[in-house]
C-alpha cells in the first residue's frame, strides 16, 4: 500500500538524508590505530591519521566487505572497480587538510530500500526511497570547546575510523517518511552486522536535507540539517526547518542555500555555514592508494555469508505466520530478536505464532525494556518461554496465571513446570469443583444475578470476576462462562 504525503500549510516538503555509519572494523581505514569508544583524547590516533609526511595509508579488507554486504542488502549496483579521492578543505579536526573518500567511483552504487511509514496506524503505508550512492571514507577528529574554560581542545582519536556514507534520492516527503528510512537503515546495518549503529557514540548519525515547495512548481532551495544523532532530534530538527522555511517565503523572503545546526534546547535550526559546492573541496584522486578492484571470488564469499535480509524475513513472518505487518517490524526490530522469535515458533508450533508473537512483544519485550536489556541478555531464553506458552494451550494455566509464572521465571532459572508444581498454581478445570464455587457466587450476589437478568452485561462479568477471585484465579475462564450461563438460566 502506498500514500501521498499530506501538504503543511501548502507546501510540499521534499527530504533527502546523508547517513555516516561507522563500520565496526577493530582498526581504523587506513592504519591499526584501534577504533573502541571511550579511549582517553588523542590516544588512538597514529602517524598515518595524522597525515605525518612519508606515512603512507594501507586499505582495511574489512571495510570493503562491510561495504558490499551493505549494496546487496539495497539492492544496489555494486562498484567492482573503486577508488579514493582527496577532500581538501581545513578544519581543526582535519590535521592532514584534506578527507580521503570516493567521489569517482564509490563502491556501491544505485539502489533502493523499501520503508514502513507509519507502522501499525491506520494510515499505514509502504514507499521506496532511492539510494544515490554509498562510499567509504575516513571520519575526522573532534573540537571538544569545554576541555577547558574558554578553550577548544581538539581530539583527534576519531580521525581516521572507517564511515560509510549512505546518501538517499529526494524521495520523502514528510517527518514521518524521513524517520522511517533513518530507523530501516539503521536496523539494516545492525542486521547485517556491519555496525553497533550506536547514535549516542556517534557511530550512526545523519545530515538532512530540506527543502519546501507549492505543488507543480520546483523544488525549493534546500538546507542542509547537521550531525543528527538520535531519531527524536530528526523528528524534531526536520518540523523546525520545515516551519522557518514556510515563514521565509510567506514573510516574502528567500531561502538561502545553508548549513545549519539543531538546538534541541529552543527547538529551533541556526545557520552554521552557507553550503559549499563539490567543487570548493577541489576533489582529485587520491595518489597514494590505488583502485580497488573486488574479484568474483571475493563477490561470491560475501554473498554467501549475507543473511536473510529483514525486508525478506518480515514479508515471510506475514505470509507464513499470519501476522500482521506492524507485529512483523517490531519482531524484526533487531536480528537476535528475530531470531528468538522463530526458535520460539519452531518450538511452540507455526499454528500458535500469534499468541508467541504477543508474549515476545508483550511480557517479554516490557521486561526487557524495563530492565534496560537486550534480547541477547535475556534471563528466559526461547525454550523456558515456549514451555510457558505450552502450559497455556493445554490449558494447565491461565494466561492471568501466566503472567504471574513468567514473573518466576524471569528470577530464576527453572522450568514453567516446575513453577507451576511448586506453586500450586495449576488451572482447576474439574467441572464439579468450577460448579461448587459458581454456586457459592450466585447465592452470595443475588442481586448481580438480578441485573444481569434483567439484561445488564455488566452484571455477568462481574459475577465471572468474583468467581475467578474465588478460585483464587485458577478456575479456566471459559468454563467458568459457560458453567455460569447454564447456572443462572
Amino acid at each position: 500500500m502506498t500514500n501521498q504525503a499530506p501538504l503543511i500549510d501548502g507546501y510540499e516538503v521534499v527530504i533527502g538524508i546523508e547517513i555516516h555509519c561507522q563500520l565496526n572494523t577493530e582498526s581504523k581505514i587506513f592504519s591499526n590505530a584501534p577504533t573502541a569508544f571511550g579511549s582517553d583524547a588523542n590516544t588512538q590516533a597514529t602517524i598515518v591519521d595524522l597525515g605525518f609526511p612519508g606515512a603512507l595509508p594501507v586499505l582495511n579488507e574489512g571495510v570493503i566487505e562491510r561495504a558490499l554486504k551493505f549494496g546487496l542488502g539495497v539492492n544496489a549496483e555494486l562498484g567492482l572497480y573503486n577508488t579514493f579521492d582527496r577532500k581538501n578543505y581545513f578544519y581543526p579536526d582535519l590535521p592532514k587538510g584534506y578527507q580521503t573518500t570516493q567521489m569517482a567511483n564509490p563502491i556501491v552504487g544505485k539502489g533502493y530500500i523499501d520503508i514502513l511509514v507509519n507502522a501499525g496506524e491506520k494510515n499505514e503505508y509502504s514507499k521506496r526511497i532511492g539510494i544515490t550512492r554509498a562510499h567509504l571514507e575516513e571520519d575526522a577528529g573532534k573540537s571538544v570547546h569545554d576541555a577547558v574554560p574558554q578553550m577548544t581542545g581538539v581530539d583527534l582519536n576519531r580521525a581516521g575510523t572507517p564511515l560509510i556514507e549512505i546518501v538517499s534520492e529526494p524521495d520523502m516527503r514528510s517527518v514521518a517518511e524521513a524517520v522511517a528510512y533513518v530507523k530501516t537503515i539503521h536496523e539494516l546495518v545492525t542486521w547485517l552486522g556491519i555496525s553497533d549503529a550506536i547514535m549516542a557514540e556517534g557511530s550512526f548519525r545523519a545530515d538532512i536535507n530540506v527543502s519546501v515547495h507549492k505543488p507543480n512548481t520546483p523544488f525549493g532551495t534546500r538546507c542542509e540539517l547537521k550531525n543528527l544523532n538520535s531519531f527524536r532530534f530528526i523528528e524534531r530538527a526536520i518540523k523546525a526547518e520545515i516551519e522557518r522555511q514556510i515563514d521565509i517565503i510567506e514573510d516574502g523572503g528567500k531561502v538561502e542555500q545553508a548549513t545549519r545546526l539543531y538546538d534541541p534546547e529552543r527547538d529551533e535550526t541556526r545557520a552554521m555555514r552557507t553550503k559549499e559546492e563539490a567543487n570548493d573541496y577541489r576533489y582529485f584522486p587520491c595518489p597514494d592508494l590505488l583502485p580497488v578492484i573486488i574479484s568474483d571470488e571475493t563477490l561470491a564469499k560475501i554473498k554467501a555469508e549475507m543473511p536473510e535480509l529483514p525486508s525478506v524475513r518480515k514479508e515471510r513472518f506475514v505470509n507464513e505466520f499470519g501476522l500482521t505487518s506492524y507485529d512483523a517490524a517490531v519482531l524484526n526490530g533487531s536480528r537476535a530478536l528475530s531470531d528468538y522469535f522463530e526458535k520460539l515458533v519452531a518450538i511452540v508450533g507455526k499454528t500458535h505464532a500469534k499468541i508467541c508473537a504477543n508474549w515476545v512483544m508483550g511480557e517479554l519485550l516490557g521486561s526487557l525494556n524495563k530492565n534496560e536489556l537486550s534480547i541477547d541478555k535475556s534471563p528466559i531464553n526461547a525454550e523456558r518461554l515456549a514451555g510457558l506458552i505450552a502450559r497455556i494451550l493445554d490449558n494447565t494455566i491461565s494466561g492471568k496465571i501466566a503472567k504471574e509464572v513468567f514473573g518466576y521465571l524471569w528470577e530464576s532459572d527453572k522450568t514453567a513446570d516446575e513453577i507451576i508444581n511448586e506453586k500450586g498454581l495449576k488451572q482447576e478445570t474439574d467441572t464439579g469443583a468450577i460448579e461448587a464455587i459458581i454456586k457459592q457466587v450466585l447465592a452470595d450476589n443475588e442481586k448481580m444475578v438480578e441485573e444481569y437478568k434483567s439484561g445488564k452485561e455488566k452484571a455477568f462479568n462481574g459475577l465471572v470476576g468474583q468467581v475467578m477471585k474465588a478460585s483464587r484465579g485458577k478456575a479456566n475462564p471459559a468454563q467458568v462462562n459457560e458453567l455460569l450461563k447454564q447456572l443462572i438460566g
